[in-house]
């Protein structure tokens, strides 16, 4: 399906919603031990409702030691105590879905933890039935690890278990052995495990580092990166040419679709969004090819890792996108912040937030919105002391590596601790937060909340928003980015002005003449509150301005 022939009638729940990141950790404790739960997301639904989207995706929630806070898993098929249980679970999923709402899980297929059953026995000794389960080496005929390669958070990939006197792999933590997926009886397991979870009714997946599943069966060195700069993460050091990305990858992915497929009905679709960093040429080889169906988005991130911030940047990579995606069949998706990456508003300023907010939603396809980003929530400046996530505090020569500033509690209101727990948080509340809240902003008519609501309900009702074309406009150069989102016959013109000063455009190119003689558009949203009808042969935006129009009448004329 190219975007020239989508219907919005066609459009599957995944194509035309909102889907909304909860890292459960931090949205709501109700038992009082300082970590959200599964209850929590439950008794917060109403407010999920509320902002207009579509699937809510849960960071990990399965049993485990919690090194790596979910991501090291020692149980698939079950739920860490610390969230709750299988029957909270089933509730969270029930209550949900009576309110319109998806659920998506995160599934770590990589790697487990090294607390799992099959690593506990894959250690035993190198005959054990699940040794080759984990991939394991021989030492370097030298001694030491048997290649160079890294680990994500630091350091050698390699842990040496001296019980058998040899290395087992790692691209994390050692606490987290990776799986060998060469293994057909692995990857049995792990469809298993999916094929659980959309029984009881799961909607979909959002996989973990799915571009790593592979791994080259010669182990040989990885080539020095040339453009690796001291300072950067040191696992960037290596051009990882035998971890990521490997043929095989992509067979693996098709068996996951293929389990997908067996469980998506008419009006019970279910999908797979793969964690993918790579460029843009290699991103979309993940949605498949005449071989099979692979992931249904593989996750793009190129906005998170833009370089620069400007309008002409930022209108460069979404053509270049949405021809690729196009090229591809695939429906495209965006998102601006997650788990793994520092809030926009912090990165891109607080006088670009709502243009950000605005450009995220309005994109051809399928955004991802981070918790509490529809708040405006920020950074939070973690001492050492009470740092916790183990990337920064196995590299604190690198400021950078901690996750922490953007896994902070949820900010319900400007009771203690913010009205997430009764007690103090796992990690520390924003200074701010008795301000930036969701109580707070829910009183204030002129809220980043309340602008978030709105935006989030006029893409809900504009089919030229959820499923229409989109054609990038010339005018604007690096100040302004403006493109068109076309839908039998509608057209909706979005303006974003990421210049610190105000311009006037003439964008009179774009429309026919309308009822009063004039080139007239019809403000249906503004970052700055403003409506009315605007002059397109003149058209004034304010400095960080974001502004939706109707063209009145219909666009008659595109580049």
């Amino acid at each position: 399906m190219t975007g020239n022939e989508v219907t919005t009638d066609s459009l599957l729940w995944w194509q035309r919603g909102i889907v909304y990141q909860i890292y459960p950790r931090s949205f709501q404790d109700t038992d009082g031990d300082g970590v959200g739960d599964l209850p929590g997301v439950t008794a917060r639904l109403d407010y999920l409702a509320s902002l207009n989207i579509d699937a809510v995706w849960l960071s990990p929630i399965f049993t485990s030691p919690m090194k790596d806070f979910g991501y090291d898993v020692a149980d698939y098929e079950d739920v860490d105590p610390l969230f709750g249980t299988l029957a909270d679970f089933d509730e969270l999923l029930s209550q949900a879905h009576a309110r319109g709402l998806k659920v998506m899980l995160d599934l770590v297929p990589n790697h487990s933890s090294d607390q799992h059953p099959w690593f506990q026995e894959a250690r035993r000794s190198r005959d054990n039935s699940k040794r080759d389960w984990y991939i394991w080496r021989d030492p370097a005929p030298g001694g030491g690890p048997p290649n160079n390669w890294l680990s994500f958070f630091g350091g050698r990939a390699w842990t040496f278990d001296p019980h058998s006197n040899q290395y087992y792999l790692h691209q994390f933590l050692p606490e987290q052995p990776e799986l060998n997926w060469a293994n057909p009886e692995v990857r049995a397991a792990l469809l298993g495990a999916m094929r659980f979870w959309l029984a009881r009714g799961v909607d979909g997946f959002r996989v973990d580092v799915i571009w790593l599943l592979g791994k080259h069966g010669d182990f040989l060195d990885e080539p020095a990166n040339e453009e690796w700069r001291e300072g950067h993460f040191e696992h960037g050091q290596l051009s990882h040419i035998y971890t990521q990305d490997l043929p095989e990858t992509h067979a693996y992915i098709r068996e996951m679709r293929a389990v997908l497929d067996e469980f998506s009905v008419p009006g019970q679709e279910r999908m797979m969004v793969g964690e993918i960093y790579l460029p843009l040429e290699k991103l979309v080889t993940y949605y498949g090819s005449e071989v099979g169906a692979e992931c249904h988005l593989p996750f793009n991130f190129l906005l998170l890792t833009l370089q620069e911030w400007s309008a002409g940047t930022v209108r460069d990579l979404a053509r270049r996108y949405d021809e690729a995606v196009r090229e591809y069949g695939g429906w495209p998706n965006w998102v601006l912040g997650n788990h793994d990456q520092h809030r926009f508003k912090s990165k891109y300023g607080a006088a670009h937030y709502r243009l950000a907010q605005t450009l995220l939603l309005t994109l051809r396809g399928t955004p991802t919105v981070y918790y509490g980003d529809e708040i405006g929530m920020q950074n939070v400046e973690v001492p050492r002391e009470r740092q916790r996530d183990p990337s920064g505090l196995q590299q604190s020569d690198n400021p950078n590596a901690s996750r922490d500033p953007e896994r902070t509690p949820m900010q319900w209101d400007a009771s203690p601790f913010a009205g997430f727990s009764s007690v103090e948080p796992w990690l520390p509340l924003a200074p701010d937060y008795e301000r930036v809240n969701v109580s707070v902003q829910d009183a204030d008519p002129h809220s980043d909340l309340h602008y978030f609501r709105r935006l989030t309900a006029l893409r809900r009702a504009t089919p030229e928003l959820y499923g229409g074309d989109f054609l990038p406009l010339p005018e604007g150069g690096n100040d302004v980015f403006a493109f068109v989102r076309a839908h039998e016959g509608g057209r909706v013109m979005v303006l974003l002005n990421f210049s610190s000063r105000a311009v006037v455009l003439d964008l009179s190119a774009h429309a026919s003449q309308a009822r009063d003689g004039g080139h007239t558009g019809e403000v249906l949203l503004s970052s700055l509150e403003r409506g009315g009808d605007v002059e397109l042969a003149a058209l004034s935006l304010e400095a960080h301005e974001a502004l939706i129009v109707r063209l009145i009448p219909n666009l008659v004329s595109l580049p």
